[in-house]
């Protein structure tokens, strides 16, 4: 046979690539569930237009989306339709979009049996070097459904908490910032997008993908969270973990004045929101947040009251930092300790115990997710898991009673704890340490 030809050598590696193509797109298609199918409304068009997606997420017909039910199964659905459409690679389980997370919890009765989804999707980095490290981009998809525990409307009883800004906003957001990091040029570093479920149970779903995660932790190099974005308005964008790498307040800096936006930056890179499972595990985080409101865990939080420029305007400055971190030669440098979770005495607090609050509502108390290492909670002996009901005399209702309790000491004050483990009282003993001695 004759020695093919240049021509026909350039042919063949025309066509093995058309074929690569044609199988991905077909794993693809295959990753993805037809919403139809699953008996899910279908949405009006592509969701292009951030207020598209959040209309559908924050839709009646989905019933509040809370975690595990089929109005959540439908949003799921939604996302990974859109990741596909925008050519990503699928990042779940079994080839799919879906990472199963199992929903019950000891350390949260209200939780129901069964699972949610998460929604995984990676864009592929352009550096050979580079690209097995991963830039995490997430926001949750799950909400209250029909209100019950969590809801601050108690009174409405049955009534459907749609979640537009909590967080259909957010998750509009991903989807922009997604769609416009896939047009390229190609980051050097791989981007992995998620849609966590189990949000409003207890950061369920991105707690699960910490510990499952598509690239070991160790080559992560930072999580941006969106959740609540959907009322900037005239406001300036609270962007919450900016004390978390050295190199924060240079970057969002830089991107926000290119970007013409207003921002507000908090070191703190603990928060009732899902790049608290990211900071714990020692992962540089930002969260954006454009406040909270009074329609907050009400049915009142509709699509209507939406900015849509204003989910635009965060999306592109997500976008602007994403390129940023995932083109930086170097890793960001994590700062250990930027600022602690309320009511566990960071700055401004004077006494500091060293807890991790869960922000998980529950009937009395403070359930922990944690405590920090050598803190004065460590040393007590107070434990992941534990409720905080009383502070010396005082009963503690909820966090901010908490908040109130601790400020009312001052470092080197011992003070008695009662917690509930395991459904029996524990009394502990804990003396309190300062920030400024290294806590």
């Amino acid at each position: 046979m004759n020695r093919p030809t240049t021509t026909s050598n350039g042919h063949r590696r025309v066509m093995r690539r058309r074929r690569t193509r044609l199988l991905l797109a077909l794993a693809t298609l295959a990753a993805a569930p037809d919403a139809a199918a699953q008996g899910c409304p279908r949405a009006d068009a592509p969701a292009d237009d951030p207020l598209v997606t959040v209309r559908y997420l924050a839709s009646d017909a989905l019933e509040g989306r809370r975690a595990g039910s089929s109005g959540e199964a439908c949003a799921a659905d939604y996302v990974a339709g859109e990741f596909q459409r925008l050519g990503l690679v699928p990042g779940g389980e079994d080839g799919t979009f879906f990472q199963r997370v199992p929903l019950a919890s000891a350390a949260n009765p209200h939780a129901p049996a069964g699972t949610g989804r998460n929604v995984v999707a990676i864009l592929e980095g352009a550096d050979p070097a580079l690209r097995q490290e991963v830039l995490v981009i997430g926001a949750h998809v799950d909400h209250l459904g029909r209100g019950g525990f969590g809801s601050l409307a108690p009174d409405e009883k049955d009534a459907i908490h749609n979640g537009a800004d909590d967080n259909a906003s957010g998750i509009a957001a991903l989807l922009q910032i997604a769609r416009e990091l896939a047009r390229g040029p190609r980051p050097a570093r791989s981007l992995v997008f998620v849609a966590f479920t189990g949000e409003e149970l207890g950061l369920l779903g991105s707690a699960y993908y910490a510990a499952h995660p598509v690239a070991p932790l160790e080559r992560t190099r930072a999580m941006l969270n969106l959740d609540m974005v959907g009322r900037l308005g005239s406001k300036p964008v609270l962007i919450y973990g900016t004390g978390t790498a050295l190199e924060w307040g240079e970057i969002v800096g830089r991107a926000a004045r290119e970007e013409k936006i207003d921002f507000a930056d908090k070191p703190d890179g603990f928060g009732p929101s899902d790049h608290t499972s990211f900071y714990a595990r020692d992962i540089p985080v930002l969260h954006f947040f454009t406040n909270v409101h009074e329609d907050y865990h009400r049915p009142s939080d509709d699509w209507q009251k939406i900015d849509r420029d204003g989910i635009r305007r965060i999306a592109q400055l997500v976008v602007h930092i994403a390129r940023d971190v995932a083109a930086r030669p170097a890793a960001l440098a994590l700062q250990r300790g930027a600022g602690t979770p309320p009511g566990t005495g960071g700055p401004g607090y004077g006494a500091y115990l060293g807890t991790i609050p869960d922000f998980t509502p529950v009937e009395r108390g403070v359930r922990l997710t944690g405590v920090r290492a050598g803190s004065p909670a460590a040393a007590a002996g107070i434990r992941a898991g534990d409720i905080i009901i009383r502070f010396e005399q005082r009963d503690i209702a909820d966090l901010q009673a908490f908040t109130d309790a601790l400020r009312a000491h001052k470092p080197g004050d011992t003070v008695r704890i009662t917690v509930l483990r395991d459904g029996a009282e524990v009394i502990l003993d804990a003396t309190l340490g300062s920030r400024s001695a290294g806590n």
